[in-house]
């Protein structure tokens, strides 16, 4: 799954960042309210975390601007604010869920799943298929027929990815920049070492085989 998460404070948008990571979420994260006002206009996120006190557009006209528009993206509110009279404006204003700091991210990780999960919106995805194989994205459940796959962090990111763009080939650099959210060299191995992993997992003791390597082009997930 991925989320938008629209934080000024460095410190608290790399820490909540790492857990959501940590718990195999995708975080797309902006320091500036116009700038993540744009992104939730133009990539298809499953939940958004604000900030209310941003720069260029506080939190509260990034969420308005949004329902303006009829992005009915979920909203978590992350403030400092902390009477009735600012959680109220805030969930009168569009917000979903209201959350105030300090936190613990426990908390905060129940309530953005929560808010995922009643969202009710056809456009949240909660589980993804091919062909035998199902990836559950609420409970990070993941079957090859009836026998439970245990993945790992980077591996259930993987596969994700590639449930996401089945059929399609998606190439190291693009792995690279999904699993990791930053640069390696493009000559590293980490890629086919990961893919190695799932491989032995999803692949080995099953039929058909599903992930398939295109030389000089990537991996995809199809069957043969």
């Amino acid at each position: 799954m991925k989320i938008l998460l629209l934080e000024d404070d460095a410190k608290i948008a790399a820490f909540v960042a790492k857990g959501l990571r940590e718990a195999t979420y995708v975080v797309d994260v902006s320091a500036n309210g116009e700038e993540g006002c744009e992104l939730g206009r133009k990539n298809s996120y499953d939940a958004a975390i604000v900030d209310l006190m941003l720069p260029k557009l506080d939190g509260l006209g990034v969420i308005e601007r949004w329902r303006t528009e009829q992005i009915k993206l979920p909203v978590l509110i992350l403030s400092a604010k902390r009477s009735l009279d600012d959680r109220i404006t805030g969930l009168q204003r569009g917000g979903d869920d209201y959350l105030t700091k300090p936190f613990s991210f426990a908390e905060l990780l129940a309530r953005l799943q929560a808010l995922i999960r009643r969202s009710g919106s056809a456009a949240i995805i909660t589980s993804l298929t091919f062909a035998d194989l199902k990836m559950d994205l609420l409970t990070r459940e993941v079957w090859r027929g009836t026998t439970k796959i245990e993945l790992q962090a980077r591996e259930f990111l993987l596969l994700e990815y590639l449930l996401r763009n089945q059929n399609k080939v998606v190439s190291k650099t693009m792995i690279l920049e999904h699993v990791w959210n930053y640069h390696f060299d493009p000559q590293t191995n980490v890629v086919d070492v990961l893919v190695c992993r799932l491989r032995n997992k999803i692949d080995r003791d099953f039929e058909p085989k599903l992930i398939h390597t295109l030389r000089g082009a990537g991996y995809s997930l199809r069957q043969p």
